[in-house]
């Protein structure tokens, strides 16, 4: 297996950029996943680091090695798209074996080699069935052995689960993972779908308009965004904004929105005076009457042991988690308290974060200080 690194990447179709200077490292064993919605580059990026399209400049090395203008059959890698296209005329066990076939692997060997990878897969019981009887997920299984079967140096996979129903995604997403807790393949996913990124991934990428807006854990994702386009993209529901100007300096650890002093992780930079957002998780606002920070309880959706809650407030809807047990009327007025640990806070010209005490967690986490 190999790590993956992406300097400088930049890809142009004419005036059209689609992948604008990507820098990251997909460590040996990891499982990547680059996440955002349509048009964002992540598609182009993966076909870039697949050989299947070649960057207008930077360089993608793999396993140390510079691929950057080696094309698709000079890279050791294997590539799964979201249509499966397998042999119809062949049963499971042709498909699988025929990468290795097509490699001139002696006959014996081949068949070893599809044996075990049927079993990896528990599909060894389907081995010479046809592929056209096969259901969704067991022939979703099947091109994934074809892919797994040559022991390629990474694994490009492409909206692989695109076409299948929700439950059936469910369940393809756990065995993906343990998949990969099993042979530990360096992988990188791509996907428009932030559950999928959050259950499988070891690192994320998130990207909107060929930029990387953000690249780290699904847990640094979703608790320190970095910018607003990630808080509203990761998160469901996503996090909550509330707008407010103010001078903002090194140290504040309060600022004043709608007559309410909230309290906010304090500050690590100077900002100045400017439009700000206050962002908050759901699952950060519990509903306190002493609280200056006031709404309207709009509706509320039941979700077992939590609800959400959406209470309209000046600044428009918020939205908030909280126990199922606890009753609410839709219309009745509530006072909104924020866990002033847990928020962000954003240039709302810029949609940038601004540094606070948040941030000196990850910095401790990954061993700055």
């Amino acid at each position: 297996m190999a790590e993956i690194r992406v300097e400088q990447l930049r890809k142009a179709f004419g005036d059209f950029i689609a992948v604008q200077n990507s820098n990251f490292v997909v460590e040996d064993g990891e499982f990547f996943v680059m996440l955002g919605p349509s048009g964002c580059g992540k598609t182009t990026t993966l076909r870039m680091i697949a050989g299947l399209e070649l960057p207008t400049s930077g360089r993608i090395l793999l396993g140390g090695e510079d691929v950057s203008q080696r094309r698709a059959r000079e890279r050791d890698i294997a590539f799964v798209f979201q249509l499966f296209a397998l042999y119809p005329h062949m049963n499971v066990r042709r498909n699988i074996g025929f990468p290795l076939l097509a490699q001139g692997m002696p006959k014996a060997e081949i068949r070893t080699q599809v044996e075990e990878v049927a079993r990896l897969l528990r599909i060894d019981h389907l081995l010479d069935k046809p592929v056209s009887g096969l259901a969704g997920g067991d022939r979703q299984r099947v091109a994934l052995g074809r892919a797994i079967v040559r022991r390629p140096k990474c694994f490009l996979m492409d909206e692989p689960l695109g076409t299948l129903d929700a439950e059936f995604r469910d369940l393809m997403v756990h065995e993906l993972r343990e998949l990969h807790n099993r042979i530990h393949a360096t992988t990188v996913y791509v996907t428009h779908d932030q559950h999928e990124a959050m259950a499988m991934a070891d690192k994320i990428a998130v990207m909107n308009h060929g930029v990387i807006e953000q690249f780290g854990t699904p847990q640094e994702i979703y608790d320190r965004p970095e910018t607003m386009f990630v808080a509203d993209f990761i998160g469901s529901p996503p996090m909550n904004f509330l707008r407010f100007g103010a001078r903002l300096k090194k140290g504040d650890r309060k600022v004043g929105v709608r007559g309410a002093e909230i309290v906010i992780p304090e500050l690590r930079e100077d900002a100045g005076e400017a439009e700000y957002a206050l962002g908050i998780r759901p699952e950060h606002i519990r509903f306190d009457d002493a609280s200056k920070l006031r709404g309207a309880v709009y509706g509320a959706e039941y979700l077992g042991t939590t609800q959400v809650v959406a209470v309209e407030t000046a600044d428009g809807m918020l939205k908030a988690r909280i126990p199922a047990d606890q009753t609410v009327k839709v219309g009745e007025q509530v006072g909104l308290a924020l866990n002033g640990a847990r928020l962000s806070v954003f240039d709302k010209a810029s949609g940038r974060a601004l540094r606070t005490a948040l941030h000196d967690e990850a910095l401790r986490s990954h061993g700055h200080g």
